[in-house]
């Protein structure tokens, strides 16, 4: 038996949308279920998101620290951002972010891993990307506001991650799954037999 995620899409009778905010809305389809019943499912409708695990060349990982108002916490996360554009490119916007929120280019991009953050309450998909070959990037910092405008930014040890991770010290969805896929890959066949950054992403297809 193949263990792998399959498309399949069951009968929907009708959509509202309740909701609808400046990204995001809130869907509720009524879905007939195998049996012949039909429910209903509330769902966010999420454009997507990058998130991008920037590794040194000191093993450490570019993380930063932001404060995020759902959960009442200042989390640790890597850099990230949402697919404003649809079909946007998302090498472009992870390399976008990378850039806004950090100040730093990277030579070399593979996807890390896809994901879907939260799939009985969002239709949200993340691609995370590895990037390597990081150096300062060229020109004025971007400027940053809101949340972002007391981020810190630090480079931690993976080691120090993952003993975070296990610990229940560290939460944020993308830097937990980045860094374990990261300690995967290394043990595994290595980082360069990740995936190339524009492997196809079925989730969220892109132009080139």
């Amino acid at each position: 038996m193949a263990i792998k995620d399959i498309a399949e899409e069951w009968t929907v009778t009708g959509t509202t949308t309740p909701f609808t905010g400046a990204k995001t809305s809130v869907r509720t389809d009524r879905v007939v279920m195998p049996d012949g019943a039909t429910v209903s499912r509330d769902y966010q409708v999420h454009p997507g998101s990058v998130a991008v695990l920037a590794l040194d060349d000191a093993g450490r990982v570019l993380v930063l620290h932001q404060y995020r108002h759902p959960v009442r916490q200042k989390l640790w996360e890597i850099p990230a951002g949402l697919l404003d554009v649809p079909g946007e490119n998302p090498l472009r916007a992870a390399q976008r972010e990378l850039y806004e929120e950090a100040h730093v280019k990277a030579e070399d991009w593979r996807v890390l891993t896809d994901v879907y953050t939260t799939p009985g309450g969002s239709d949200e998909a993340v691609r995370v990307f590895l990037a390597r070959g990081l150096a300062d990037a060229e020109g004025e910092r971007f400027e940053v506001s809101e949340e972002e405008a007391e981020m810190e930014l630090a480079r931690v040890p993976v080691d120090e991650l993952v003993r975070g991770v296990l610990a229940g010290e560290l939460h944020n969805n993308c830097l937990v799954v980045g860094v374990l896929a990261l300690t995967a890959a290394q043990a595994g066949d290595g980082l360069d037999a990740l995936r190339p950054a524009d492997a196809p992403w079925p989730a969220r297809p892109f132009e080139a």
